[in-house]
């Protein structure tokens, strides 16, 4: 052995050696923590599949569009021109004929009754999400009783 090795350390460097241990110590401590920590393991898994559910969705949804798309324009080139422009027709009369029902109604209907409807439809566009999610809970029990009824 030599004699640097043999020789006893200072304070100073016992402090820096049990310094230096310590932050290792904490650095170990961190790391296992972490591979620990299965909740936060479970978040940032739940959040990788998300983002792939909504890309996946993304491009579904682009294909759906593109194939009703095409689907639409099949159907529109082998309609005939006078077919079209019948339904075009129609389709400008049921418009007129329900802006003047719009109206008529509008017109005979008392004015605390249009506010009250206002004031209804303007709730309803501002909680869609839970009045579609009531109505869906409304559907799925009167059907499980209608199936209950045929049985």
């Amino acid at each position: 052995m030599s004699e640097e090795s043999r020789r006893t350390p200072t304070p100073d460097e016992l402090r820096e050696k049990v310094e230096r241990t310590r932050d290792e110590l904490g650095h170990t401590v961190e790391a296992l923590a972490a591979k620990a920590d299965v909740k936060a393991q479970a978040k940032e898994k739940t959040a990788a599949v998300k983002e792939q559910a909504a890309e996946k969705a993304a491009l579904a949804t682009d294909q759906i569009r593109e194939k009703a798309e095409q689907a639409a324009q099949l159907v529109k080139d082998r309609t005939p021109d006078p077919v079209l422009e019948k339904t075009a027709q129609a389709a400008a009369q049921v418009r007129e004929s329900t802006a003047r029902a719009g109206r008529y109604a509008a017109d005979k209907t008392p004015d605390p009754l249009l506010e009250k409807a206002g004031q209804a439809a303007t709730f309803a566009r501002a909680n869609r999400t839970p009045i579609i999610a009531g109505g869906v809970l409304i559907a799925a029990f009167l059907l499980v009783r209608r199936s209950r009824g045929n049985r």
